[in-house]
């Protein structure tokens, strides 16, 4: 009886299959085709240990000075961060956690150590800063009682070239430095060796000064592609070449349309003997009529004998021109991870169904960045340093002692931005009918247009008694009782959308 277990390959012997397997790997059929590709093979701390610092500037040059590039980076900053992602708290006492959700608020305009913007301004800043620069650090503060603040603590915002890459050593004590940051030997990050000063900031070089904090105070944020990742790359790597070479591509038309349009029209002479036969001269160096007549418009100029005029026709784009533009933006805007519309700006290609398939995309594709990395490496972390020190000065009516007994009275959700769809009618419908069939509850439709369901409750419950008091009656029936003669009345269904 034949082994069940045998395998028989159809291409020939067990040898020859996996090297036909994959057709990049395969080489004798191939070798021709693929003799000029070289595969990178380092891992990519490496490769960022190798490029990474040339990367990140033409990164930030390309959010400076690249409108393509700028849009990108404000798209992704607007959908990631918004207005901010909020804490709620999960505390079950509800005048517990309504007094830490007060205090929290009132900290987060101090949280700048800069003093520049609030706490949800650094949020943006922050992502702002690993999609440009491929990584950026937040230093946790702990501030004097003296400073005045509701709860002392306080955030600072280190840009990547605070820690270089280039930093790398063995230290006596067995631990080793690898890009900027200190490993001990299994492998847990202890302390960050920052410069004092930004590298790139006139006037404040101070050398190689740095200055080591501890790891527990710092907060590294990045997007890891690979396992063993220790630096970020900036998001504008993928599309990073074809927005430069596009951008030299569009200067070098603007700049031949321009060359070309300053040639209005060009005067030839019939006669090679122009020349004064006493003078020897031009009729121009004689003092004669001019050779070049400048243009205006409806002018009509007169030559002299034995001339005509010529008038420049300059060389157009032509018609491939646009949808030259238009395929390398799509591809920016793949290697980018935006939307189309959203990097370029064009929405002459768009309808109902295509922006929205786009946008079901890119929302789950910011939704993982969100939870994955917006709130697991910052948002938690300044949550429950703020929670501790919130609770040691008295600022929250939970006691130190409750923390250490019980760390889940930290627990909270954090809420990010609603997504504003293109017909919210429709999806007002969807979300009602969903939490009627009790697919989801009322919390889940309230957070997911970016509220707290207690703090909806809350002022829906005041609207109403300030409503009673003052005699006033708002409700559904009263808004669709209007007479059927006044054209202008709309009847409006359960959700409060005119039907």
């Amino acid at each position: 009886m034949q082994n069940p277990l045998k395998v028989r390959w159809p291409w020939g012997s067990k040898a020859s299959a996996p090297a036909r397997a994959f057709v990049g790997a395969e080489v004798s059929r191939l070798a021709r085709r693929l003799r000029g590709w070289k595969a990178e093979r380092r891992h990519i701390n490496a490769l960022l240990a190798a490029g990474g610092a040339d990367l990140r500037a033409r990164s930030r040059q390309m959010s400076r000075e690249n409108p393509y590039a700028a849009n990108v980076i404000e798209a992704f900053v607007a959908a990631a961060v918004g207005t901010g992602i909020k804490p709620s708290s999960l505390i079950a006492d509800a005048a517990r956690r309504k007094a830490v959700q007060e205090a929290f608020l009132a900290w987060t305009d101090e949280a700048d150590a800069a003093g520049v913007t609030d706490l949800y301004g650094l949020q943006a800043l922050a992502a702002r800063g690993m999609y440009e620069g491929g990584d950026v650090f937040v230093r946790m503060l702990d501030r004097p009682s003296s400073a005045g603040l509701t709860v002392p603590l306080q955030l600072q915002l280190l840009e990547a070239e605070m820690l270089p890459l280039e930093h790398n050593e063995t230290l006596s004590t067995g631990h080793v430095i690898r890009q900027g940051i200190e490993f001990d030997a299994n492998n847990n990050r202890v302390n960050y060796h920052f410069l004092k000063s930004h590298p790139g900031d006139l006037g404040r070089w101070r050398g190689i000064e740095r200055v080591v904090v501890p790891a527990a105070e710092v907060l590294h944020l990045y997007r890891p592609l690979r396992p063993g990742q220790i630096r970020g790359v900036p998001g504008l790597a993928p599309a990073m070449v074809r927005l430069y070479l596009l951008d030299q591509y569009d200067e070098a038309e603007l700049d031949r349309k321009r060359t070309a349009a300053m040639f209005a029209g060009f005067i030839t002479k019939k006669s090679s003997d122009d020349l004064d036969p006493v003078s020897g001269q031009s009729p121009e160096e004689a003092g004669g009529d001019t050779a070049i007549a400048p243009l205006e418009p409806g002018l009509l100029q007169v030559l002299g004998e034995g001339e005509d005029v010529t008038f420049s026709e300059p060389a157009d784009v032509g018609g491939a021109y646009e949808a030259f533009l238009y395929r390398n933006l799509c591809a920016i805007a793949v290697g980018a991870g935006i939307p189309y519309h959203l990097t370029s700006g064009d929405l002459s290609k768009a309808n109902y169904g295509s922006q929205r398939g786009e946008q079901v995309s890119f929302r789950r594709r910011i939704e993982q960045y969100q939870h994955a990395g917006l709130v697991f490496q910052l948002c938690r972390p300044i949550w429950e340093r703020w929670f501790k020190a919130a609770a040691l000065v008295g600022a929250i009516p939970v006691p130190a002692s409750e923390i250490l007994r019980t760390p889940r009275v930290m627990a909270a959700k954090h809420i990010p931005n609603r997504w504003d769809w293109i017909d919210p009618k429709k999806d007002r419908e969807a979300q009602a009918i969903a939490e009627d069939r009790g697919w989801v509850s009322r919390s889940d439709n309230i957070e997911a247009e970016g509220f707290d369901p207690e703090e909806v409750d809350a002022r829906i419950a005041a609207d109403r008694a300030r409503e009673k008091a003052a005699g006033l009656d708002f409700s559904p029936q009263q808004k669709g009782a209007a007479p059927a003669a006044a054209p202008t009345s709309i009847p409006e269904d359960r959700t409060g959308f005119a039907a």
